[in-house]
């Protein structure tokens, strides 16, 4: 990981502990990885409408093994929304050690294997990891924001 980022997941890292138990992040976890990264450092990203799009479009598959810390860690996972069924993905933040931040039924860490053996919504089937992403990938083009 280039040094330039350190702040920016350190930053991550503390918002995002900032919201352990929270039920606010419930089933948008996208929202939330992005919310800490975005609110933390004051800057605005530009991924996919769902976990999955963000995903596909960040080339996940390309990076598997432990996922270094400051990285997107994403997994397939298909459900329902709004009679909706479909591929929407999921995703969590590394924040060392294997280990990730995420929101399912509230903001928890756990093992980023261990994601694949969460009790799902009803209707929903378990996640599958597909991989993990570098931040210098996910802050391709990010602009800082302006007030």
């Amino acid at each position: 990981m280039d040094k330039t980022y350190n702040g920016y997941i350190e930053n991550a890292i503390k918002w995002a502990k900032g919201h352990l138990n929270s039920n606010e992040y419930c089933f948008i976890c996208l929202a939330f990885v992005e919310d800490a990264l975005e609110r933390s450092n004051n800057i605005e990203i530009f991924g996919g409408d769902t976990a999955k799009e963000s995903a596909d479009l960040y080339e996940a598959t390309m990076q598997t093994g432990i996922p270094p810390k400051g990285t997107f860690v994403f997994y397939d996972c298909f459900g329902v929304i709004n009679r909706e069924h479909k591929n929407w993905g999921h995703v969590g933040f590394s924040i060392g050690n294997g280990e990730v931040i995420h929101a399912w039924d509230k903001v928890r860490i756990d093992h980023y294997m261990d994601v694949e053996k969460l009790t799902t919504a009803p209707g929903w089937e378990k996640p599958k990891l597909i991989g993990w992403v570098p931040l210098e990938r996910i802050m391709h083009g990010f602009q800082r924001k302006v007030y």
